[in-house]
């Protein structure tokens, strides 16, 4: 049986294509299976794609191109959203003169293996996501992680309450209780994480890398005995405080274990350095890189080693802050060689990278070859002085995603992991105010939620560079500003990514030295992905 699905937009085909004129619908058979953006223009910059209880836009399933025919999806400000051509390599007389931007890419150099790309599941995404009728859900859900959506391959999931809850909470809130007997998951894992996560896991096509990060202790393992505000671990490292809080996260890990869901990794601390701030308004637990590298060493290590969870079996990432702090805090606790030996990477967030260079990440990786990088959370609408946390249609936070993980990746990151899912049109639920956008806006009164421009950024490189794949070499002429990064996938097919921030279309030249070059206009603030095999 063919199935058909239909947008409310003009109608076009089924088993033969037939145009049926004076409808407001477009039909695709089961075999074509991509579906357009119904778009909306909220008058923000561009267009946002709206999903509702009948539609919702999908992509083409990722097949291996054909021999010598290179691909290019395209997205841009003026409402393109991963449009489709092909064109074919072509050798002859070198024109590279003609063109503003030559590219070339090198297959013989490699750098990084490629994680992956992924987002979070905080309770405020699965509130917004569960307030949705059952089968927007599982459309939701499916654009993040099936063949037909993004592809996401990584989830990060907050250990307990984070700012992104409806109140401050952990698993066990009863004091003095240092063997965890009263340990439990609560209301929010079982309505809002689990199930998600399990959902992700059944439409996913590969193992999703789950990774976990604590916010803060229960409040009476902390100095200011609050979840919130200024305060460290109580007692000294060796104490039984510090042993109670490593054996939290091996209970966290096997709870989940319950329901199957294997944690690939965890952080030590989302951003330890907020537990030293006054009056941290949020959740934190401060941890300086001296006493993150003692509790690892003396603590956490050991626990999740004699767990079943040590470094062959769970990755863990240091910091999980800011990008300023490197190299400095992987110094600290990586030349400890019995704590290093525990630790498999470094997670940064993007925050304060106006006033980081990228170059902090080679310096990294050139001290610490052999710990991976990995930027673990982003999201745009942050800043006290961006007084719009949501802009439905944004253009420009969708180049500021493009940018950085551009950057990241050419600075040897092994990926890039958004933060919400999903969130309201306050930027929300959040039980401290601290609203920010994301790349899915859920509208549960109007049974819709709308793609953002940043969700279609995300999958011009989670879609194509996938697990396995790994970064190449590529150089560039010309003053156009472009950005531009290459990869290999496991099939030997060569990804490259190219972002115009610019307010001119720029006239493009792509060489492969196999296969000979491919021209292209890179439009006006657009983002492209080409995808090409070489010969057979």
């Amino acid at each position: 049986m063919i199935k058909t699905y239909c947008s409310p937009l003009f109608v076009l085909c089924t088993t033969i294509t037939i145009i049926i004129i004076g409808f407001s619908e477009v039909c695709f058979t089961e075999q074509e299976v991509r579906r357009p953006c119904y778009s909306r223009d909220y008058g923000q910059g561009s267009i946002v794609c709206v999903c509702n209880s009948t539609y919702c836009d999908t992509f083409r399933p990722q097949l291996k191109p054909k021999p010598e025919i290179l691909t290019v999806y395209e997205s841009n400000k003026e409402g393109k959203r991963f449009y489709e051509k092909t064109v074919k390599f072509t050798y002859g007389s070198n024109l590279s003169g003609q063109y503003e931007t030559v590219v070339t890419v090198n297959k013989s150099q490699k750098f990084q293996e490629i994680l992956g790309f992924g987002g979070a599941f905080t309770d405020a995404a699965g509130i917004n996501i569960v307030s949705l009728p059952k089968k927007m859900q599982d459309m939701l859900i499916s654009s993040y992680f099936s063949p037909d959506g993004l592809e996401y391959s990584i989830g990060r999931v907050p250990i307990a309450s984070c700012d992104f809850s409806t109140h401050d909470y952990s698993y066990d809130d009863i004091p003095g209780d240092f063997n965890l007997t009263y340990f439990q998951l609560t209301k929010e894992d079982h309505l809002y994480k689990i199930p998600l996560i399990q959902k992700a896991m059944n439409v996913s096509s590969f193992q999703i890398l789950f990774y976990g990060s604590p916010w803060s202790s229960p409040a009476w393992m902390k100095t200011n005995e609050n979840m919130t505000g200024k305060g460290t671990l109580k007692g000294e490292v060796g104490g039984k405080y510090y042993e109670t809080w490593a054996n939290y996260f091996v209970r966290f890990l096997k709870a989940y274990a319950a329901y199957n869901i294997t944690f690939w990794g965890i952080t030590a601390q989302n951003e330890p350095l907020n537990g030293f701030r006054d009056n941290f308004p949020f959740q934190c637990l401060g941890f300086t890189p001296d006493s993150q590298r003692d509790f690892i060493k003396f603590h956490l290590g050991p626990a999740l080693e004699k767990a079943g969870f040590g470094p062959n079996k769970l990755q863990l990432m240091i910091m999980d802050d800011q990008r300023p702090l490197l190299p400095k805090w992987a110094e600290k606790v990586l030349q400890d060689p019995v704590a290093a030996k525990y630790v498999n990477g470094i997670g940064f967030h993007w925050y304060m990278n106006l006033v980081a260079p990228p170059k902090l990440l080679d310096i990294t990786h050139e001290m610490f070859p052999n710990k991976f990088l990995l930027a673990t959370e982003a999201c745009e609408g942050s800043f006290p002085w961006q007084k719009n946390k949501v802009i439905l249609g944004s253009w420009e936070r969708a180049e500021n995603y493009a940018h950085d993980i551009i950057q990241d990746l050419l600075h040897w990151s092994v990926g890039w992991v958004d933060w919400n899912l999903a969130l309201d049109l306050r930027g929300g639920p959040n039980w401290v105010n601290n609203f920010v956008d994301s790349p899915v806006i859920v509208n549960a009164t109007a049974k819709e939620f709308y793609k953002q421009p940043m969700y279609y950024v995300l999958g011009h490189f989670s879609k194509f560079i996938q697990r396995g794949s790994y970064r190449i070499g590529v150089s560039q002429t010309g003053s156009s500003g472009l950005e531009v990064a290459a990869f290999m996938t496991l099939n030997r097919t060569s990804v490259l990514v190219v972002v115009n921030r610019n307010a001119n279309p720029v006239n493009l030249m792509i060489k492969d030295p196999e296969l000979g070059h491919v021209v292209n206009t890179v439009s006006s603030h657009s983002i492209q992905t080409y995808v090409w095999q070489g010969k057979k």
